[in-house]
């Protein structure tokens, strides 16, 4: 059975994939925060055997290297970190952010995921795919429009750091920024394109495609490159 470690599975993109995959026969062990009732919860109900839960704040550097320490001894085929906030304000240009606000979405966006990455990325097997959920907006390129400033500039700043530490990984393994699209989700919102029930499927594919390609990739939802 192949298994996938799902860092921010209790609802949305993240819990959609683990729902993928796990219908596909994979074993998924996903993370929550705390101990609220989640939709990850009842599908580990539904599903014992084939669905473990545990519990991390990808923003606390001491929960991720507890749940490296529960987690020692494991082997992963993928590792997906799904971790994302906006600010209230999308509007509001950088220069208007408050350092908390500007703290707390970098923090959430960019570092809490590198964290999880270099802790956790050992736990992955030598040719499995490390991903990283990004965004197109993190595109400096096709960033045309402006706006939502600061989570552009998350984004973006996850891209640099992941071509950093492929850069430190000499290209031996699999590793993946995703552009998902926009997702209805709690993030997305109501008005977004895109169905998460529509979306999984090309997720989990995109996932799966990376198997035995090495070097770094910033893709969206089907398999296009997306310009730096």
């Amino acid at each position: 059975m192949q298994r996938i470690l799902v860092i921010g599975a209790s609802r949305g993109i993240g819990l959609a994939v683990a729902a993928e995959l796990l219908a596909r026969g994979w074993h998924v062990t996903g993370t929550v925060r705390g101990s609220a009732p989640t939709p990850l919860r009842v599908l580990a109900s539904d599903h014992p055997d084939a669905v473990e839960i545990a519990s991390v704040d990808i923003t606390d550097t001491a929960q991720i290297s507890a749940l490296r320490r529960r987690l020692e001894g494991r082997r992963f085929d993928i590792l997906l970190v799904n971790a994302g906030t906006a600010s209230p304000n999308q509007d509001e240009t950088i220069g208007r952010t408050s350092p908390e606000e500007f703290a707390r979405v970098m923090l959430t966006n960019a570092l809490g995921p590198m964290r999880a990455v270099e802790t956790l990325g050992d736990l992955v097997a030598p040719a499995g795919t490390i991903a990283v959920m990004s965004s197109g907006q993190g595109s400096i390129a096709e960033n045309t429009r402006g706006g939502r400033e600061l989570y552009r500039g998350s984004k973006a700043a996850l891209n640099q750091f992941m071509r950093s530490y492929a850069i430190r990984a000499g290209g031996a393994r699999p590793l993946l920024l995703i552009a998902p699209g926009w997702i209805r989700t709690e993030l997305g919102g109501e008005g977004a394109r895109y169905t998460l029930a529509e979306s999984a499927p090309k997720l989990a594919e995109l996932l799966l495609a990376q198997v035995g390609r090495p070097g770094l990739r910033y893709l969206d939802r089907d398999g296009r490159t997306v310009a730096w």
